[in-house]
């Protein structure tokens, strides 16, 4: 296997993917451009010390993420291009081995699967009416992770000892924390290439307990879902699989954030659904307020942005948005952001024409009356409420916004439902 981890064909198709995603440097400072011709420079050595047991990675740098709604940090470690790579080369051999026995109900970090597949999954259930669902939030998952257990798992199919030793010396490199290195005796730092694979590993055990008790559940990464027809079924099934998690896979469950709740009520991948029968998906209330956060800071009347700029922000995030949102059966919620954009671009721009007689002269090269341009031109209403008048509602319509680049989303939706 060590072999098949250093061949050429193997190798490219690493360093490939590691450029293409990019991110920021590790602990010795190099970039994602410079490893290309680092490792042509070196690779000799390189790979000496792979095949001989003595590579050592670096410790990771630790970033902390804030976390949506500003409560707490996620803790993210962040390899050395170089060990990027490496982990990469790994992840490539290892993933067709383990991902062919993974469960159907796994959907996270898997070839050919999405968080859509996931979504879908739950939809069905509810459909056939298992209306309650266990949701499990794994503590501080990444940090907790059993070196041992995690080691004797991949034992089980990996037999090349020289893999073994690289992948145990990866979990063991330690972090690198204002400049000074701490050891890492449990835990798969969360930000590294092989992390994922690692993860679905240990989680499979999980996957595997769950379809021999015959529960119903959908899994993407640490975001487990089971689903029930009773609450006392789901607070039954929830302590024993508590139980199961913490005393089995030395994980641990949090209480606060785990519940017995209706589908409806709680979030899974950024959607939820509707109490209907046939259940419709919807974005959940958290993702509304996060994308509703982001426009904000893109349209937001304080940032001396030119209007072309606002514009080219907002097609690119909201591009990515819409793509994935997709999936929801909700198209009005996709029509009212297009309205409420278009009147923050519509304040946006009031606000940058600033003197009475500046917008006098804009509202008259936009058609509006001589005398409306005056009444409207010279009104103390504040920037918001003018961006919902009928002056403006009119002559800064639709057709206006798409002449100047700004994409629908609900075009989008409309397209992207009809080509899937």
């Amino acid at each position: 296997m060590i072999q098949e981890l250093l061949s050429r064909e193997n190798l490219t198709s690493a360093i490939k993917r590691v450029e293409a995603n990019k991110g920021s440097h590790g602990v010795d400072g190099m970039s994602v451009k410079s490893l290309r011709a680092h490792i042509l420079q070196n690779w000799r050595q390189l790979r000496a010390a792979i095949e001989e047991g003595t590579y050592e990675p670096s410790p990771v740098r630790r970033v902390e993420i804030p976390k949506p709604g500003g409560k707490g940090v996620r803790l993210l470690g962040i390899p050395t291009v170089v060990d990027r790579f490496i982990q990469q080369a790994i992840a490539q051999v290892l993933n067709p081995v383990f991902d062919r026995l993974f469960s159907e109900h796994s959907y996270g970090f898997r070839p050919r699967r999405r968080g859509h597949d996931a979504v879908r999954e739950a939809k069905g259930y509810m459909k056939e009416g298992y209306r309650w669902v266990v949701d499990l939030d794994l503590e501080k998952f990444f940090d907790r992770v059993n070196h041992d257990r995690l080691m004797a798992k991949l034992a089980e199919k990996v037999q090349d000892k020289m893999i073994l030793k690289l992948i145990r010396k990866y979990l063991q490199s330690g972090v690198m924390i204002h400049g000074v290195v701490m050891d890492t005796k449990e835990g798969a730092p969360q930000g590294g290439p092989l992390s994922p694979l690692l993860s679905n590993i240990v989680l499979d055990e999980l996957d595997k307990e769950l379809e021999t008790r015959g529960h119903l559940f959908v899994r993407y990464a640490d975001d487990c879902n089971i689903y029930v027809k009773t609450r006392k079924a789901g607070e039954r099934v929830k302590a024993s699989i508590t139980a199961f998690i913490e005393n089995r896979l030395k994980l641990k469950v949090n209480q606060e954030k785990s519940a017995v709740d209706r589908p409806w009520k709680r979030k899974f991948l950024g959607f939820s659904f509707t109490m209907n029968k046939d259940p419709k998906v919807r974005i959940a209330l958290q993702s509304m307020k996060k994308v509703k956060t982001r426009i904000r800071e893109i349209t937001s009347r304080k940032k001396p942005f030119t209007m072309e700029q606002r514009i080219r922000e907002l097609n690119q995030y909201l591009t990515g948005w819409g793509g994935y949102f997709i999936l929801a059966d909700t198209p009005s919620v996709f029509q009212e952001l297009d309205k409420w954009i278009r009147r923050r671009l519509r304040m946006c721009l009031w606000k940058q024409w600033k003197k009475p007689k500046t917008k006098i002269k804009r509202l008259l090269s936009l058609g509006v009356p001589k005398d409306k341009a005056y009444e409207w031109g010279n009104t103390r209403k504040g920037y918001w409420r003018i961006a919902c008048s009928p002056i403006l509602h009119r002559t800064l319509g639709n057709q206006y916004w798409k002449s100047n680049g700004l994409r629908s989303l609900m075009d989008r939706y409309n397209f992207l439902r009809n080509i899937s």
